[in-house]
């Protein structure tokens, strides 16, 4: 994931105890910002009123609270945590007969192993989006970004901006050091990949945590270079701001999408469980989260009817260049990814 758009990830962590009361039969473990009702009209229509949110800063505060006790219906993880949570015992399969919009969702998204035992499916992909190079068009040559090794040029020391996202920040890495692909990626790359963020560390402004705090640092002028998701760049760039987004450097870019499970042990209603789900995977909310987020959508049927070019200049279209998708990965490799970013971001 992703958005966070309205609140820092240390608010966040403080509303992860408290939900917003709604509907009290269903409980929904939340990135904030997913909240908007324009997600899940269909759901308000027969419902009458939204579900309740508790929200989470990133997956593995909401992986730990989960294990710890905390209880809700639905959570909304990226892929590369689905296996840790089944392996923790915390999820069980969706009832596909009560979500007939998933047949809407492209195969790409739902095929890998971790997500589904043939008839049994743990994840349900929803919204997707891309990260790459952002940058000021005014102080940053096109030749300096043609390149990831813009993030260890001397000549930007301070004015860089890296997502304090594990993920994301591993997935620079491995494009850095010649890895498109992380499936089957061995300690020893990690490590290469850990290595090559301590230098790009060194030249780092700050981390940020969502699209907001990334788009007053690159409209202030304090950042100059950013790895970016597509809609920080997008937005600035519509606000009149001299920022262009690049996913052709000739290491590459990469491209995320996330999702809803279901808790096992869930205290609320699996009906309206399921219900949420087959309301976000309505045509109208793929229209919402294109048009006024910048993101895309596992709707495949909603998303063909977008023209190319605007998705293109979302950010979202095909690239000649390497993408490194950030699918499921092995869970051991993870966790050294985990464990080595805490140390980079820490200086060590």
């Amino acid at each position: 994931m992703k958005l966070t758009p309205l609140l820092s990830t240390a608010c966040a962590v403080a509303l992860a105890t408290t939900a917003t009361a709604q509907d009290a039969d269903l409980l929904v473990f939340e990135w904030s910002g997913y909240e908007e009702e324009d997600f899940f009209t269909q759901y308000i229509e027969k419902h009458g009123d939204a579900p309740s949110f508790a929200f989470f800063g990133d997956e593995e505060e909401a992986f730990q609270k989960l294990r710890s006790g905390f209880k809700a219906d639905i959570a909304h993880p990226c892929p590369q945590s689905v296996q840790k949570w089944r392996d923790a015992d915390l999820i069980e399969p969706w009832d596909l007969s009560k979500i007939p919009s998933y047949s809407k969702v492209a195969g790409d998204f739902k095929n890998a192993p971790v997500l589904t035992d043939g008839d049994d499916v743990y994840f349900i992909p929803m919204d997707r989006g891309t990260t790459a190079v952002a940058y000021n068009t005014e102080a940053v040559s096109a030749e300096d970004v043609a390149s990831l090794a813009v993030f260890h040029n001397p000549k930007y020391a301070g004015r860089i901006s890296l997502p304090d996202v594990v993920d994301d920040a591993f997935a620079l890495g491995f494009l850095a050091t010649g890895v498109s692909d992380w499936t089957d990626v061995t300690a020893d790359q990690v490590q290469a990949a850990a290595d090559w963020l301590r230098v790009a560390h060194a030249n780092t402004r700050a981390y940020w945590t969502d699209g907001v705090e990334l788009a007053q640092l690159m409209a202030t002028n304090e950042v100059l270079v950013a790895w970016s998701w597509n809609e920080t760049p997008v937005t600035l760039a519509d606000e009149g701001h001299p920022v262009a987004y690049n996913r052709t450097p000739v290491e590459g870019s990469s491209s995320w999408f996330c999702g809803y499970v279901n808790l096992k042990d869930a205290p609320g209603s699996e009906e309206k469980a399921h219900e949420f789900i087959e309301a976000w995977l309505q045509d109208s909310s793929a229209e919402y989260m294109f048009n006024e987020w910048g993101y895309g959508h596992a709707n495949a049927t909603a998303m063909a009817t977008f023209d190319a070019q605007d998705l293109a200049d979302s950010g979202l279209g095909p690239v000649d260049a390497p993408v490194l998708e950030q699918l499921p990965m092995p869970v051991a490799m993870r966790e050294q990814m985990i464990a080595e970013f805490e140390k980079i971001k820490a200086g060590f």
